[in-house]
């Protein structure tokens, strides 16, 4: 009985370290096209940007949300900057195209094609894993992170 909760106790702990190592290690990093002249966005820009609330940034200038298809670093920034799971998200997506108060943002299956895409079109805002190593996107900070 003790060797059972023991072994109980250790995968629950294995879980927990496992579960806050891969949310430490696995923030995302928000990109957008060079040109964009703002370089910080408030969290509720962000969230209403990619919830299709808003479609400019804080300068006026048009916004061009971009996703990834799926993968940790989706994952991740919707649950740390959008607050939802990703079946909460498309169908919220569903619901504004179906009603038609909008479209679903371009969606890429790798960063290195969302990154391609931001780098050609302005406006374009998108999320990686890790910060680029070439200097083709600008890097924005998130004011106000949960």
């Amino acid at each position: 009985m003790k060797r059972k909760r023991a072994v109980c106790l250790a995968n629950a702990i294995a879980a927990i370290l496992f579960a806050s190592t891969l949310m430490r290690a696995q923030d995302v990093t928000i990109v957008v096209h060079r040109t964009v002249s703002v370089s910080q966005i408030s969290e509720t820009e962000l969230r209403d940007i990619f919830t299709g609330a808003r479609y400019r940034f804080s300068d006026g200038s048009r916004a061009i949300p971009v996703l990834l298809k799926g993968g940790p670093a989706h994952e991740v920034f919707l649950h740390r900057h959008i607050g939802d799971t990703s079946d909460e998200f498309r169908a919220r997506w569903r619901k504004a195209v179906f009603t038609g108060q909008g479209s679903m943002p371009k969606e890429f299956s790798s960063e290195e094609a969302m990154l391609t895409y931001i780098e050609a079109t302005p406006g374009a805002i998108g999320y990686v894993s890790r910060a680029p190593a070439n200097q083709t996107v600008k890097l924005l900070t998130v004011s106000g992170k949960r």
